[in-house]
């Protein structure tokens, strides 16, 4: 800042502000070409966890994420296994059942409003329709739905009579919008915040040094849903690659195929489990352990040809079970964390509906009636699909990509950021 030298441009930028007029806020950013800026503790840490040698796994599911590391030489002489969970605590449910609750609370105050605007695009609900059908027969005058609650009026194809980009929205919807989309930008801020926390934590105790499953993520919303978007399993994983650069180590990653690690035990043998069995159980040798954790403590001994390719990787058995035996004095109790209940879809429910125990889904007449979000406004010209974001929840990956040094770094001037 203090360097003109090193200033690129200065941007004007906007985000969600319900306060504000028009529901924008607009800011100039100061673009600056130069790295990230560190403070001299966080230099410090850095320094310190990247001399610590040693090696661990992590494995990332829909519930948790369990780390184990080992020093690089797989002496006990030199260090103690080590081993770490993430997951949400009581405390975290309750605030984000809360903020699902409010959530869902806008949304339904939303289609309420477009429903009261344009009651002549939306048929009235079977209730609504038994209630009219019972006014009839008792010769009663017919009354005037105010908001009717039935499906959109459509053609015999489904086709909507109007697009909902006509609908004409109050000044109480844009309102309302506007404070959904802010609280979003406010909670994808929080979930960055705190991924970054424990990615600082993981690699301070367990090293820069660190071997993941190579899983698509996109497969497990597929599965679970609104579930995944409370822990944000690939947000902490990204984050912890994010942190092992900045401290000259890497997180690679193993394919599932070659590896397979939740179905194998330490000591080489093939033990088969679904997703419903969260305890490892090895009739080879015994072991009984939470599965996450040996999974973890496996992935610490894969070894890849070609760490940019996660197919060239293979698991090290022998090196394995020479771990199990100097390290089996304490490795039985690392491993042996209370095991957590299984994530397994809902039954009769579809893939996109099932969400886990004890955080309740968005009901599907909600997602159903759910309405769009992409009208524009008289500040809003283009779709939000196609608005530059960084300024709402992702100006992190633009700040961990400036401290690499493969983009300059942007800096605010005259505001000050609310953490989530």
């Amino acid at each position: 800042m203090n360097n003109p030298e090193t200033w690129h441009k200065v941007d004007l930028v906007r985000r969600r502000d319900a306060s504000a007029p028009g529901g924008w806020a607009y800011e100039a950013h100061l673009m600056v070409l130069t790295s990230g800026y560190a403070s001299p503790v966080t230099k410090a840490r850095r320094a310190a966890a990247a001399n610590l040698d040693r090696v661990g796994g992590i494995d990332g599911n829909v519930s948790n994420l369990c780390v184990v590391s080992f020093p690089d030489t797989f002496d006990p002489a030199a260090r103690e296994v080590s081993s770490a969970r993430v997951e949400l605590t009581n405390d975290e449910l309750a605030a984000l059942e809360k903020a699902r609750r409010k959530e869902r609370g806008r949304k339904r105050a939303l289609d309420r409003s477009r429903r009261s605007t344009n009651p002549a695009q939306y048929t009235p609900s079977k209730r609504q329709q038994d209630r009219a059908a019972r006014r009839e027969a008792a010769d009663l005058p017919e009354r005037q739905v105010q908001t009717p609650g039935g499906a959109r009026a459509a053609n015999k194809a489904g086709v909507p009579k109007q697009a909902y980009r006509r609908d004409t929205l109050s000044a109480g919807y844009r309102f309302n919008r506007a404070r959904v989309a802010e609280a979003a930008a406010t909670a994808a801020a929080a979930k960055d915040h705190r991924a970054r926390r424990i990615a600082e934590r993981i690699v301070a105790e367990h090293g820069a040094n660190l071997v993941v499953e190579d899983c698509d993520i996109r497969t497990w919303y597929r599965l679970w849903g609104k579930t995944l978007q409370a822990t944000t399993p690939g947000r902490l994983i990204a984050a912890i690659g994010t942190e092992c650069e900045k401290t000259d180590g890497r997180l690679l990653r193993a394919s599932t195929v070659n590896t397979k690690l939740s179905q194998t035990c330490l000591c080489g043998a093939e033990v088969r489990k679904t997703l419903a069995d969260r305890v490892h159980r090895c009739t080879s040798c015994g072991l009984i352990a939470d599965r996450d954790m040996v999974s973890a403590a496996l992935a610490a001994h894969v070894r890849l040809t070609d760490p940019d390719d996660p197919s060239t990787a293979g698991l090290d058995t022998v090196q394995a079970r020479t771990t199990q035996i100097l390290f089996s004095p304490g490795l039985q109790e690392v491993l042996s964390s209370q095991p957590q209940r299984g994530a397994r879809p809902s039954r009769d429910r579809t893939p996109a509906a099932a969400h886990g125990p004890g955080i309740s889904g968005q009901r599907a007449s909600a997602r159903r009636n759910t309405p769009d979000r992409y009208r524009p406004t008289p500040n809003e010209t283009r779709p939000a699909h196609q608005r530059h974001k960084d300024h709402v929840g992702t100006a992190a990956r633009a700040g961990n990509a400036a401290a690499r040094g493969e983009i300059p770094t942007r800096k605010l001037i005259g505001w000050h950021p609310i953490r989530g």
